[in-house]
């Protein structure tokens, strides 16, 4: 693996990244010695010494980091990549429990926690040398420098994401790539002050706050405090992932940020890590200094999106409230983004009042959300359905405006063998 990074740093190629909220990556064992052809010999290997393969086969917890087609089509698309010797990353979160076990208990059916790191795992290796700070809450503060207008975010609570990695072997090849995932850890492990004057889980609770984050693939959100920690853990991961590609691409090319796109692809797994469209964004503008319609160009070369739904029900919405306070930079983007979005609009359909009531990527009413498939498709270069059926669907039914706006982003990519 690490042979295979040092080589695409040699040749400056473009890499390809995988966000994605769920990874079923299956046994890494089988997988491993399958690709590497060396399956008959380990077999006679562990017979000279007493041991079935299948039976060690079945010793190795299963990463259950998904729940479905979703999760399966991530780690189909890892291993195909590196079998065809193509650079690419996945990267997503390393959760504690997976989706869950089931068992029969008292003659009914039950759902248990997952947790598949009880005996550890030795396919995930822990990089304790790349570590990010992740920002929530804080407010941002308006200045002025050098004549422009500049916003700074800050205060609020910050939890370290912790990488780890799991090398993907491609087939009949040495190439052999990552999946990144992050677990999070707080900032500070612990308030000795609180502790001494006895506010014993007080002292405690920031690190249990932190650790929540990684805790559970998707977490029951029928709850706001449930919705607030779904929404976290797409920040959280979408955060550290753009501060890691940021830093590996700064490495090579320092701060020529027009080479981006030629050298960066980030390719987005469904709506969950969308919120990485705002966060590039704001790092361009905020922390680079560059000018919004550069920055946006940027953005909007550098990411896909993948679409796997067409149930209204089932596209992702947040309410505009939870944003506002857990991310406030960003609910301001997002405003500033469907403002010159909208204008685009009212420029294809003048007056329209009802086609800019469809495409606004906040939906209006009562309890204001922003539509997290409308940021995606307006911060994408190409949006993917996954069967032609579904790519016919999307077109004519979820989002023919869209379409009609921008045919040319439309594409079927029919997954599968």
């Amino acid at each position: 693996s690490n042979e295979t990074q040092q080589y695409y740093s040699e040749q400056d190629t473009k890499r390809v990244y995988y966000l994605s909220l769920e990874f079923l990556m299956g046994r890494s064992l089988q997988n491993s010695i399958s690709n590497l052809e060396i399956r008959g010999n380990f077999g006679k290997a562990l017979l000279e010494i007493g041991y079935r393969l299948e039976d060690v086969f079945e010793q190795e917890k299963d990463a259950a980091l998904g729940n479905g087609g979703l999760g399966r089509l991530a780690a189909c698309f890892m291993d195909s990549m590196a079998t065809l010797n193509l650079p690419a990353w996945g990267y997503g979160l390393r959760y504690n429990y997976g989706m869950f076990e089931q068992g029969i208990y008292d003659g009914y059916q039950t759902e248990v926690p997952d947790y598949w790191l009880s005996h550890g795992n030795p396919w995930k290796i822990e990089r304790i040398d790349v570590q990010y700070g992740v920002r929530f809450y804080g407010n941002v503060i308006e200045v002025s420098e050098d004549g422009k207008r500049k916003f700074l975010w800050d205060g609020g609570e910050i939890v370290r994401a912790v990488a780890y990695d799991t090398p993907v072997p491609g087939y009949r090849t040495t190439n052999t790539n990552n999946i990144r995932l992050w677990s999070s850890r707080p900032n500070n492990e612990f308030n000795l002050g609180l502790f001494n004057q006895g506010n014993y889980f007080s002292a405690v609770e920031l690190k249990q706050r932190a650790e929540n984050i990684t805790s559970v693939l998707y977490p029951n959100d029928d709850t706001s405090m449930g919705k607030e920690l779904r929404l976290k853990q797409q920040y959280f991961f979408c955060a550290a992932t753009l501060c890691d590609i940021m830093r590996r691409f700064k490495k090579a090319h320092h701060e020529n940020w027009k080479l981006f796109p030629s050298k960066v692809a980030i390719q987005l797994n469904d709506t969950h890590p969308t919120i990485g469209i705002v966060e590039l964004l704001r790092k361009l503008i905020d922390e680079e200094n560059l000018e919004y319609a550069d920055a946006w160009e940027i953005v909007t070369r550098t990411f896909s999106y993948t679409n796997h739904t067409i149930l209204p029900e089932a596209l992702e919405t947040w309410p505009v409230s939870l944003m506002s306070n857990l991310l406030p930079r960003h609910i301001q983007i997002i405003y500033d983004i469907n403002y010159n979005f909208l204008q685009l609009v009212e420029k294809k359909w003048p007056g329209d009042a009802t086609k800019v009531q469809k495409l606004s990527i906040i939906e209006e009413g009562g309890d204001k959300r922003v539509r997290m498939a409308h940021l995606a498709i307006i911060g994408s270069h190409v949006i993917n359905s996954v069967a032609e059926l579904h790519s016919e669907l999307i077109k004519d039914k979820v989002f023919p405006e869209f379409y009609s706006l921008w045919p040319e982003k439309f594409q079927n990519k029919t997954n599968g063998v």
